[in-house]
């Protein structure tokens, strides 16, 4: 298959590419690489697919949402985390509808807040809405289109870099076998995750 991974330069975009690449021929995009791509800019995403054409699949690894107090945060602060991360990957699933091959598949990320924590409040609305679109949404796919999402949990190369404590997460390669499982399995508007659990913060 060929297949296009956004975010590819990031923690868990290069692990998915590097997986992949092992039986597929892989396209690495992300906002500053051969391949540009930014989700805020839907003239970029029309740009990647005509540029790109013929794909199988699309992964997108690129978006994400800060931790921050729910009362420090403004109204444009959330508006900002809803249009980066869902209507970004929403556009992307527009998009590539009308792109891939027969039978492709688009795999979209979310997050994992099952036990929230403190300052995921943005986290969880926008991750909570992609799961809701993609479970509506597949039911729409043309073609034998597939749409699912990745909720990856906490990865340890993030912790470590977060100094927090890498135990409670999970290795990036082992969080790429979840997007391999969608993209080569036959799963349908379905959330598929590493099943991690929750790190607990540092005391200061």
């Amino acid at each position: 298959m060929r297949i296009v991974v956004i975010g590819a330069t990031g923690t868990i975009g290069g692990a998915v590419a590097d997986a992949l690449e092992a039986r597929h021929d892989v396209v690495r995009a992300s906002r500053h690489g051969a391949v540009q791509v930014d989700l805020g800019d839907p003239s970029s995403i029309d740009a990647m697919f005509t540029t790109n054409p013929n794909l199988d699949a699309v992964v997108c690894c690129a978006a994400n949402t800060e931790l921050a107090p729910f009362a420090s945060q403004s109204d444009a602060q959330f508006a900002d985390s809803m249009a980066s991360k869902l209507f970004g990957q929403v556009a992307l699933v527009r998009r590539a509808v009308d792109h891939l091959r027969d039978q492709g598949s688009v795999t979209l990320t979310s997050g994992t807040f099952d036990e929230p924590i403190a300052g995921s409040a943005a986290g969880a609305l926008v991750n909570a809405g992609l799961e809701g679109f993609v479970r509506a949404a597949a039911l729409e796919m043309p073609r034998g289109l597939r749409l699912n999402v990745v909720s990856p949990g906490w990865v340890a190369e993030s912790l470590a870099a977060a100094d927090m404590d890498t135990a409670e997460g999970t290795a990036a390669a082992d969080v790429a076998r979840a997007y391999l499982e969608s993209v080569e399995g036959t799963a349908q508007g379905r959330t598929l995750s590493p099943q991690a659990p929750p790190p607990q913060q540092r005391s200061p």
